[in-house]
């Protein structure tokens, strides 16, 4: 049901890990790779926008990451400003 690409659908990593299971630091580094192999050009149509595909996904995932820091971030002021309010 996933639109991730196989390993055999023309990306060079033998196995592509689900995008909701990793970390914002692995999916930045996949990111940065398959930009990379964008620029350099993928040999058929096909795989350009499988890594096309791809590179959303991971992109999506690290925007998940962001805005997840964010609303922490935003937590934790808040709990500090209404301790100093209380105090």
């Amino acid at each position: 049901m996933s639109n991730e690409p196989s390993a055999s659908a023309g990306t060079s990593a033998p196995t592509v890990a689900d995008p909701a299971s990793l970390s914002f630091e692995q999916a930045r580094d996949e990111l940065v790779r398959v930009v990379a192999e964008l620029e350099q050009g993928a040999p058929t149509l096909e795989q350009s926008l499988t890594l096309w595909e791809r590179g959303e996904a991971l992109a999506a995932r690290c925007e998940e990451w962001l805005l997840g820091a964010k609303r922490r971030l935003d937590s934790a002021r808040s709990r500090v400003e209404n301790e100093e309010d209380e105090r």
